[in-house]
């Protein structure tokens, strides 16, 4: 089993496909980076040789990547609270903050529905 980046990559996936379970490494990314290492995309993982493994390792030491590259992203979403920007308050109320309405729709950013009662008259 290869191990890049603190990652157990799944063995009996396509080289390409294998280096997107690293957070920060998507299609396009994994086949620059297996472009830049000379290898195959189509070889499993399972394939990979050493020297192989350590092109990629040598070509992923040059992106950000899983640990660096989530700190960062959460170093962002900090400073739009702190400055207190549009998106930065969307974040602190945790509501979409892409433009998207919340009337119907939205579930997944304002949780679970809560019924409140009416009031009698």
């Amino acid at each position: 089993m290869a191990r890049i980046a603190g990652i157990d990559l799944p063995k009996n996936k396509r080289g390409v496909i294998g280096l997107t379970y690293i957070y920060g490494i998507g299609r396009s990314t994994a086949q620059k980076i297996l472009a830049a290492a000379g290898i195959d995309e189509n070889i499993k993982v399972q394939d990979w040789n050493d020297d192989q493994l350590a092109d990629i390792r040598n070509a992923i030491n040059e992106i950000k990547v899983e640990g660096a590259l989530r700190s960062e992203v959460q170093l962002n979403i900090k400073r739009l609270m702190d400055i207190g920007c549009q998106r930065g308050i969307r974040h602190r109320a945790g509501l979409p903050l892409r433009g998207q309405r919340t009337k119907n729709n939205s579930r997944t950013r304002k949780g679970k529905r809560k019924t409140v009662a009416n009031k009698k008259k």
